[in-house]
This record gives C-alpha cells, sequence and structure tokens, in this order.
C-alpha cells in the first residue's frame, strides 16, 4: 500500500526573474491587483544567487465570506532566463498551458482597461455551461467551477515574467475567508500598492472588487488643464497623498482634458513614490494640452467611457476659469452620458448604476490671480517672484545707462501681476485694464512724472504694464507706443521688455507652496463629503482662511469683471478683485507718484495738520524693514508730513540720531534686504528721560516702530511709562517684523516670507544632496526662537519628514516614533535615492540638540542610514525682501500714516476747543526743560489726568505678574498706581529680561527730566488713550490695528510669543506627507475633519464686492 504524505496548507507561489527591469514591473503589476508588500529582503551569504526577494500578499477583501488568502514571493535571479514574450491581442495559443494561476475579481473591465494601460496582451472569454461542459476543459479554471448554472467572464493574460494567469467572476469551490492580521500591513507600500487594509470605520478602502459603492474606496481622478501655474505640482502631490491615507485609490489623468479623452496610457494609477519629487517642480509633470475634442459632446462620451473603465467617479482639476467651467459642465452631463453609453453597449448596465453619478472638485491654478471670490490662485505668488526678479535685475542696466524700461507682464483682464510688480520693484508708472487711463491726459501725466523724477536725480525709469492694458475708451495701450511717446517727448533711451513665458517657469515659491499643498488637502475631503445634491465644490482662500464654494458662483463672479470692463464700468471691476487690490493700488500711487516734492509743491493739507513722523527699527534685520519705510517717507512726504529717520534704535534716539529723509533718499529701498536705518535689540528703557527728551526736541508728533517681539516689547515700555512721560502720548504704532513670526496681534510679520523663500531654497539643495547620497537624514536647524513657525511651515512646503518645535517639544517617545518610521521608509526605498531631512527649531530643546538628534538617528538606524547636521543660522533671514513682504510692508506703512494721521488731528481739533473755551492759551512746545519735580508734585501731575492716561488694571497683567519676584510684584503694582513713586534711580517690573528702569543716561550720567507745566500746557499732540498705542497687523487678510495693552492677555513673555497661532494645525500635515500612520503599528497623525469654511453662492457673491472698502477693525 502507498504511503500518504500528508500536505497541511498552501505555502505560496514562487516567481523568480534574472532581470531588475521586469522585476520592478512586475512588484508593480501585482501592487495594482491590490497585493500587499509584506516582507523586501535583499542578498544574504545563504544565497548569492538570490539577489533581492519580495513577498507579496492578498489579503481578504474586508466585508466578504468568499476571498481566499495569496502569497508570492517574487525573486531576482542571477542568470535566470527571460520570460517568452506575450503575443499579441487576439493571438494566444489555441491550447491553455499547462500551468495556470486562476484569480477571482468582480471588475473585469478595469481590469482589461488596466491590461490595455500596460500594452498586455489579453483574450476575453464569455463562457457558458453548455460550453464549457461540450469543450471539456482540463484547465485550472474549470477545476474550480463549483457549478454549471449560469455564464461567467475569463480574461487570460500573462504578468511580466511570463506567468500564465486567468481572471474570472466565478468563485471557487473552497474560497475561505480568513481572519485579518492584528497588526495590518502598510495601507499603502508606496512604492508598491495603493490597496488599502482596513483600519478604521471612517477610511474605508476596500479594493477594486467590492460590490456596492458604499464599500467601494473612492477612485479620484486629478488633472491640470489651461495654462500651466506653479504650484500645480505641489497640488498634485497634496491630492495623491491624501488620497492614499484616506483610503482612496488615485489617478493621474495626464494632459489635462486631451488625456481624459485619450485614456489608455494617460490615466495611470499614483503610488505614493510616484510624486516623491513633485513639491519642487515647477509647472505641471502631469501635462496640460489645449483639447478640442472635449469640446464636443462625443469627446466628452469618450472621457465619461475611460473613466468608468477605470473606476473613477471624482475629478479634481486645476486650472482657470475656463477649466473649471468645462468639468462643471462635464458634470452636469454625466447622467446622460452614461446612459448614452449604456444604449451604444458600450459599457455594462450594471457600471451605469455604479458609476451614476461623477464627483467634480475645482483648484484655481493661475498665474493672473484672476478668480474673483478667491484671495490667491495657485502660481500667482511664484510668478510674481519671477517678475521681481526680473525687473531688479533689469533696474542696474537701467541705472547703468540711465535709461527708461517699459516691461510687459501678463494678465489680460486682471491687473493683479502688474499691480504687485510695480508696488514690489519701485515703478514710476502702471498700466492696469482695471482703471484704465483717460486717452490724451496719460501721456502729459505720465512724462510729466517721468520728467520730475528725472530731475530730482533718479536715473532709471520703470514702466510696468500688463497686457491687457487699455485706456478709457477700451483702446489697447501698446509698450511699443509708450516707448515711441518716451523718446519723442523725454528724449529718454527706451527699451521694451516681454516677459513672456518666463513669468510661468521656475520652482514655486514658498506661499504657492503652502497654498497648494493645504488645498489639495482640502479637495480630497471636499470628495469624501460629497453627494449628487450638492454643487461642485471650488477650494479658495479668503482672510487666511481656506474655503470651499460653488464653483459656478466664482466662475460668474470672474466672468463679470471683463463684462464690466466692456461696458465701461471700471469701479465695479474693482470692487471685484482681492479685498486689497483698491488699497494697494492707492498705496502705489502714494508712493511712487511724486504729488508733493520739490520747492513749487503745494501741500495737500494745512500747515497747521502737517505731522513729523518718525520711524525707528527695533529688534533683529528682517526682510521688508527697508521697504516699510520707503512706503511710509514718500507716503508721509506726499500727504505734505515730515518723515523722520532714527537711526540704530533707541541707543539712536537717546543720542539724538533724528534725520529728515527726502523723496530721493529711500529711492531703491523697496528691493534692499536687512535693515538701512540700522537696528538693535536695546529696549527705550536704556534711559527712559533722554528717550522722551529727544521725542520733544525733535517735536515728534507719531511714533513708528518696525521690529520683532523686541519692538512689541519696546511698545509695551512706552505705553506703560506714559503718566510719567506725557511726550509718549503720541500716536505709537509698532509694524511687525521678524523672521520668527511671533509677534501678538498679526497673522503674518513682515520679513516671515522672505525666510521661508530662504529655507526652501537651502533644503531643496540638502534633499538634493541626500538624494545623491542614496542614504542620508540631514537634521537641519532653524531660527525662531520660542516659535516653531519657521520649522513647522517650512517642514511642510519642503517635504521634511518631521519637525521639532518649541510648542510640541522634544520626547524621547518622539525620537523612538521617528527612527522606527525612517527605518521603514529606507527599508522599502530600495536604494533608489531617498533623501529626507528634519527639521529642528533651535529652542526646541536644551538636551536634543541638533548634533545629539543626528546622533541618535545614526546610531538606531540599524545601518538603514547615516545622519548629517546643517545649521541655517542667520541665512535665513534672507538676502532681498520677497514680493509679498515688499506689498504687505507697503500696505502696512500706508494704513499707518492714515491711521496716525486719525488719531493726531482729533488731537488737534481737541486742542483747539480747548484754546477757545479757555483763558489760559497753550504754550508752545518747550525742549529746553530740565527741571526735577519733587515727588508729591509729580503725584500731583499723574493724577490729575484724564481717565485711560494712567497704564489701568485689566486683565493680562497676570502675565506680567507671573514672571516676578513678590517684591517685584509689590514694586510693580505700587508703581502703576503712584508714578510718583518713580524717583530717580528706581526700578520699575523686568518685561522679557529687560530691566525698565528710569536715570542712568546712556553716557553714564543721569539726567532728571520733568515737564514744566501745569495739565492745560500739553504737546499740541497728546493721545493718552490706550487706542494710540498699538500694533497693526494682517489678521486673515483684513489690516487691523490692537491696542498693545488688548494684546497682553494673548502674550507669554516667558516665551517671546502670541499664546494663539494659526499655524499649529499644521504640524500634523507635516507627519502625514511624510508618510506617517502608513506602516505597522503607526498612528494616523492627521485627524480628518472639514477644516475649511463652507459658502453658499449667495455668500460668495454678498462679500465680493463689500470687502474693498472694508476699515481696520
Amino acid at each position: 500500500m502507498t504511503q500518504t504524505v500528508n500536505v497541511s496548507a498552501f505555502s505560496h507561489l514562487q516567481l523568480q526573474t534574472g532581470q531588475e527591469a521586469i522585476f520592478q514591473e512586475t512588484i508593480e503589476f501585482y501592487a495594482a491587483l491590490g497585493f500587499v508588500t509584506v516582507k523586501h529582503t535583499l542578498a544574504h551569504s545563504g544565497s548569492v544567487a538570490v539577489k533581492e526577494s519580495v513577498w507579496l500578499h492578498l489579503y481578504p477583501t474586508s466585508g466578504s465570506s468568499d476571498d481566499t488568502p495569496l502569497t508570492i514571493r517574487l525573486s531576482l535571479v542571477d542568470g535566470c532566463t527571460a520570460p517568452a514574450p506575450s503575443t499579441p491581442e487576439g493571438k494566444e495559443d489555441a491550447g491553455p498551458p499547462a500551468n495556470q494561476l486562476c484569480l477571482v475579481s468582480q471588475d473585469i473591465p478595469q481590469l482589461e482597461a488596466f491590461l490595455r494601460e500596460r500594452d498586455l496582451a489579453f483574450q476575453h472569454w464569455d463562457v457558458t455551461p453548455s460550453q464549457s461542459l461540450a469543450s471539456g476543459d482540463s484547465d485550472l479554471s474549470s477545476v474550480m467551477r463549483d457549478d454549471h448554472r449560469g455564464a461567467w467572464v475569463e480574461t487570460t493574460t500573462r504578468d511580466p515574467v511570463g506567468t500564465h494567469l486567468v481572471f474570472t467572476n466565478r468563485k471557487g469551490p473552497f474560497t475561505v475567508q480568513l481572519a485579518l492580521p492584528e497588526v495590518a500591513p502598510s495601507r499603502s507600500s508606496g512604492s508598491h500598492s495603493s490597496r488599502s487594509v482596513p483600519e478604521t470605520p471612517a477610511a474605508p478602502a476596500t479594493g477594486p472588487d467590492s460590490k456596492t459603492a458604499e464599500d467601494r474606496p473612492r477612485r479620484i481622478g486629478v488633472l491640470t488643464s489651461g495654462g500651466d501655474a506653479p504650484g500645480m505640482n505641489p497640488a498634485v502631490r497634496a491630492v495623491v497623498r491624501v488620497s492614499i491615507a484616506r483610503g482612496c485609490v488615485p489617478f493621474a489623468i495626464y494632459d489635462g482634458y486631451q488625456g481624459l479623452v485619450d485614456g489608455g496610457r494617460k490615466i495611470r494609477q499614483m503610488e505614493w513614490k510616484d510624486v516623491h519629487s513633485f513639491l519642487p517642480s515647477g509647472g505641471t509633470n502631469i501635462g496640460t494640452a489645449r483639447c478640442m475634442a472635449f469640446k464636443e459632446r462625443a469627446g466628452r462620451l469618450q472621457a465619461a467611457q475611460n473613466l468608468i473603465e477605470r473606476g473613477i467617479d471624482a475629478l479634481v482639476v486645476i486650472g482657470g476659469d475656463g477649466s473649471l467651467t468645462g468639468a462643471d459642465v462635464f458634470r452636469a452631463e454625466w447622467p446622460g452620458l452614461v446612459d448614452e453609453l449604456v444604449q451604444q453597449k458600450r459599457i455594462a448596465s450594471e457600471l451605469a448604476q455604479r458609476y451614476r453619478h461623477l464627483t467634480i472638485v475645482g483648484l484655481v491654478g493661475s498665474i493672473d490671480n484672476d478668480m474673483a471670490s478667491t484671495d490667491m490662485t495657485i502660481g500667482a505668488v511664484s510668478s510674481l517672484h519671477r517678475i521681481c526678479e526680473s525687473v531688479d535685475a533689469i533696474s542696474s542696466t537701467a541705472i547703468s545707462h540711465s535709461r527708461a524700461f517699459v516691461i510687459e507682464v501678463m494678465g489680460r483682464h486682471c491687473g493683479w501681476l502688474a499691480l504687485m510688480a510695480g508696488i514690489c520693484t519701485g515703478a514710476d508708472w502702471l498700466f492696469i485694464p482695471e482703471r484704465p487711463p483717460v486717452d490724451g491726459e496719460w501721456q502729459d501725466r505720465m512724462c510729466e512724472t517721468l520728467r520730475q523724477h528725472r530731475e530730482m536725480g533718479k536715473r532709471k525709469s520703470i514702466i510696468i504694464i500688463s497686457e491687457g492694458a487699455i485706456d478709457s475708451d477700451l483702446r489697447p495701450i501698446k509698450p511699443d507706443d509708450i516707448k515711441d511717446l518716451l523718446c519723442q517727448r523725454l528724449n529718454l533711451d527706451t527699451r521694451v521688455t516681454l516677459l513672456g513665458h518666463v513669468q510661468r517657469g521656475g520652482s514655486p515659491c514658498a506661499y504657492d507652496r503652502f497654498l497648494a499643498t493645504v488645498q489639495g488637502v482640502e479637495a480630497v475631503e471636499a470628495v469624501l463629503r460629497a453627494n449628487p445634491d450638492t454643487p461642485s465644490p471650488m477650494i479658495g482662500t479668503r482672510e487666511n482662511r481656506i474655503t470651499c464654494e460653488p464653483l459656478m458662483a466664482a466662475v460668474e463672479l470672474t466672468h463679470k469683471v471683463s463684462k464690466s470692463i466692456a461696458k465701461k464700468d471700471f469701479q465695479a471691476a474693482m470692487e471685484l478683485r482681492s479685498p486689497d487690490f483698491a488699497d494697494v493700488l492707492d498705496a502705489f500711487q502714494g508712493t511712487s507718484t511724486v504729488e508733493n516734492a520739490g520747492p513749487k509743491a503745494v501741500p495737500p493739507i494745512p500747515a497747521d495738520r502737517r505731522l513729523r513722523m518718525a520711524i525707528i527699527h527695533v529688534g533683529a534685520p528682517a526682510g521688508g524693514m527697508n521697504p516699510a519705510t520707503r512706503a511710509l517717507v514718500r507716503y508721509a512726504i506726499n500727504r505734505g508730513h515730515v518723515p523722520l529717520a532714527i537711526n540704530n534704535g533707541f541707543p539712536g534716539l537717546a543720542r539724538g540720531e533724528v534725520t529728515e529723509l527726502s523723496w530721493m533718499d529711500v529711492d531703491g529701498w523697496s528691493v534692499k534686504g536687512g535693515s538701512r536705518l540700522g537696528t538693535n535689540r536695546d529696549q527705550p528703557t536704556v534711559d527712559l528721560g533722554m528717550v522722551a527728551f529727544q521725542l520733544q526736541q525733535h517735536n515728534i508728533q507719531s511714533l513708528v516702530i518696525v521690529g520683532g517681539f523686541e519692538a512689541y516689547t519696546a511698545l509695551v515700555a512706552l505705553n506703560h511709562h506714559r503718566p510719567q512721560y506725557p511726550a509718549f502720548c503720541i500716536p505709537t504704532v509698532l509694524i511687525p517684523a521678524t523672521i520668527s513670526n511671533n509677534v501678538p496681534g498679526t497673522d503674518h510679520s513682515l520679513g516671515a516670507d522672505t525666510s521661508l523663500n530662504a529655507l526652501v531654497e537651502a533644503c531643496d539643495r540638502i534633499k538634493q544632496s541626500a538624494s545623491a547620497s542614496r542614504r542620508r537624514v540631514f537634521v537641519v536647524e532653524t531660527q525662531g526662537g520660542n516659535c516653531g513657525y519657521l520649522a513647522t511651515v517650512g517642514g511642510l512646503i519642503t517635504g521634511a519628514t518631521t519637525s521639532y518645535i518649541p510648542e510640541r517639544g522634544v520626547h524621547l517617545e518622539d525620537i523612538q516614533r521617528d527612527v522606527r518610521h525612517l527605518r521603514y521608509r529606507f527599508a522599502e526605498s530600495n536604494n533608489s535615492g531617498l533623501g529626507c531631512i528634519v527639521l529642528r527649531n533651535e529652542k526646541c530643546s536644551t538636551t536634543y540638540t541638533t548634533q545629539v538628534l543626528s546622533d541618535i538617528l545614526h546610531e538606531e538606524s540599524q545601518g538603514l542610514f547615516d545622519s548629517k547636521t546643517t545649521v541655517l543660522g542667520h541665512l535665513l533671514q534672507g538676502g532681498t525682501p520677497s514680493p509679498l513682504d515688499r506689498y504687505r510692508a507697503t500696505r502696512l506703512a500706508v494704513r499707518c500714516v492714515q491711521w496716525a494721521e486719525k488719531l493726531a488731528w482729533a488731537s488737534l481739533d481737541r486742542a483747539a476747543e480747548a484754546q477757545k473755551s479757555s483763558a489760559t492759551k497753550l504754550a508752545p512746545v518747550r525742549s529746553d526743560i530740565n527741571v526735577t519735580r519733587s515727588a508729591t508734585e509729580r503725584s500731583e501731575l499723574a493724577n490729575s489726568a484724564s481717565v485711560g492716561e494712567t497704564y489701568p488694571d485689566f486683565p493680562g497683567n497676570e502675565n506680567l505678574s507671573s514672571m516676578m519676584t513678590q517684591e517685584e510684584s509689590r514694586h510693580h503694582h505700587h508703581h502703576q498706581h503712584d508714578p510718583s513713586s518713580l524717583a530717580a534711580g528706581t526700578s520699575a517690573p523686568e518685561i522679557t529680561g529687560v530691566k525698565l528702569h528710569v536715570g542712568s543716561s546712556i553716557s553714564g550720567a543721569y539726567v532728571p527730566l520733568t515737564f514744566h507745566r501745569p495739565r492745560e500746557l500739553r504737546p499740541p499732540v497728546y493721545t493718552p488713550t490706550p487706542d494710540s498705542a498699538t500694533v497693526i497687523g494682517i489678521v486673515s487678510t483684513a489690516v487691523s490695528f490692537t491696542p498693545v495693552r488688548d494684546l497682553l492677555k494673548v502674550t507669554d513673555f516667558k516665551k517671546r510669543r502670541a499664546t494663539r497661532n494659526w499655524w499649529l494645525p499644521v504640524h500634523d500635515l507635516v507627519s502625514l506627507f511624510a508618510k506617517y500612520g502608513m506602516y505597522p503599528g503607526e498612528e494616523q497623525p492627521y485627524e480628518s475633519q472639514q477644516q475649511a469654511v463652507t459658502l453658499t453662492g449667495e455668500q460668495v457673491k454678498a462679500m465680493v464686492g463689500s470687502v474693498s472698502g472694508q476699515d481696520e477693525k
């Protein structure tokens, strides 16, 4: 009797090849079928011939009771012969091969589309029971048929290594459901698979063979259409990676709508690794093209068929208004297109029922920034970077030859690029379609302005013109016409430069990377929220918040701009632009055109209304300080005021280093980095008496402080000592300027964007080096003090693996998690050139320094990677200010002048009324008073002040008190209620480590100073109220003035930052895009939730047109 040998279980199917290209192609082939890479091993001493092995496992579909798991081991073996080539489609041998692997799939049409895409030959069989019995099949598929009731489908093909495969929708007799492992493998192995193993009900990912729409993962296609724009690639990257993280299957549609019509290999499933190089790339890597076929119904019908064959039921369209309009039309026609496909028998009725609805989400990618209902479009700021770089370069040759340049920028119906370029480059004249000049007048005005500038000593003339520029009669204004005019009237050597497609090129800037990424995240969330009844959404941005609004409502408003211009309703066209468009245009006219300069100039305001306005720089240098100074000086001159520069900070003020600035003194400062006035971190408490004396000596009636947190504490100190020094009771405003972006009262500080761009440029180069070294991690240290803004936002826009910030701290378990994650990343990278960076804020930990972190990573890497360090240091202060910092500086400086006028003039009016009603006349301001009053006299003077003149009690003082000793706190409250106790040499409370004291002058000798006048004899400008000491900031997109006393309660003086930060949630997105949560044992760092502000069409229409005239809060 023959002995029986029991085989207990099926182990795995062994496949092997000797060609590395076929090895990789086979991995991708089975990954697309839903196999997950569970193990990846390289060559070892026990098997020299096996160079590399990958274990692929097909897990049972969640919720199914009859799917069989299957494991394949694919090996790369030296000397293994190549498989025989597959025969062309329809030319398979008549007889079936002896050995076949039979797989079950309920999506045979999608499978065949997948095979067509990869140019793999296959045969399709519609099998009936009678055919099967008559043919006497003996292949593996016939053995697995459990009965002969009904028909089934079979598709036969070969995989890349030559294995014969049979795909059928007929299940075998022994298929069973096995339990899923406790720790599921990668939800996407990144380089190999996008099939999801479900972990939570919130993100079902059930595989392509699910039967119901509820169980089936969403298949999201993304395409770029229309003109390319920098930032499209980061948007595509965001859509792909967030789709995978949310359990969806992403597809890239190459060449825009043309790829949608062509189908085939132009519709490709995307994996995590496919977009790893997209972040720094300009243009669009998935292509864009004009498609006339899509404008016809036949083309859209073919596009619908291509989408249905691949199971794609959602589209994210990145483009301009034309592209988004086409997408919405496609969605509106979708049900009819599906019915027509069924009638023509091009798809099965089951597929038609499954894909009855199509979801469309739009992202606006346009360098023109011409979408009416969003503040900024993807690509606009990067294009502005290219323009400014070009104009800055042209300026040097223009100065050398004393030439005039007429520079044309893009923008047929929108002058945003031309306007911002004019502001940022200090242009002399500007032409935009929204505010066309009157024909016959603009020629005279422009020539007169340029003549004035030349007479004042300017050697160059820059005219920026939008390509859609027109006059008030809608006649085009061409650059050559302007050139001829300047040559004939002014005899200027004039050149014309058309920047053209230079504006579209280059790597995306920091802002566009950030905007495209967060909008891409929201686009996927919008797809998952959408239902057939909701209108197609468009993801935009308003007031620093991501918005989700009806697409067609936004498109209709955009089309109204060109219609308004055609009707000569230019005011309506202006109102349809972004909220700050009109403000920036007025700022350009006030800072670029001489209206009040020269001996014959007539100021626009009366002599008794003209103010002496001083500007001072405090703290570390930051991009935007000089542009803000230039704008303030020129706008003040045009208004009739006298601008004063205080050199070298508060020590310079105490020494009397105050000079008057002229129009030409600040010429060219818009492109200058650092601080031309000189800056330091010293506080006014270096000598409060001398500071007050110099303010009186130079009759300074308004003070503008430009700087960071040191400037903020200086403003706090000046406000605190107003009861003792009435000279401090003038309109005083802080323009935040610091790369740390840590000043309360604003979302964006000047210099932060310049620093982010410097960080992006440095990290792009570092990542290139890390990738070239194949297996390397760089720990990059950033500045920022105790504020993690640079490391957080920088981590998102540079593609960092993680970022360590003071707000989150650095803990041992964090480092352990990051080490494990890096090991996973490098183990699966297969030596493919993966390079990683880790950002670390300079003060996130005193224990885990940059070098210590690098050493830990290197030690725990298990030989998978090494680690290096880079300390960027003061490189992050940047060189030339970025365009965003230039235009923000101009906008804020102009508003500061307007704000100071409002408060100072109100004070002058009150003084005039008091003079009329009082028998005592106001004495002139004296600067030679140096009389020390007794404590009693000073107490009487302080106590006689009106309400609001003393430093009041209010919530927020606890921030100061918590930092003091008991003795300091007692002195603080005593001084606050009894200013007379601040005698010479006594101490006031300590703020941010700086002693607020009175006395001890900068020269070493104390100069006592008080004001020898009764209560009614005060300076002509006297504003002791809290609203006269403020911080100006960009809160959302509106310019806001916040009293400094109101900001104390949201200030952490010990950590030198605000207590609330809008950017902190971005930190979780850094981990999401670094693939955290995609490996065994990792938690998903990003909790999906609606982050965008949802607007209805009525709300969008109501907001547009009303925001441009909003006043400060």
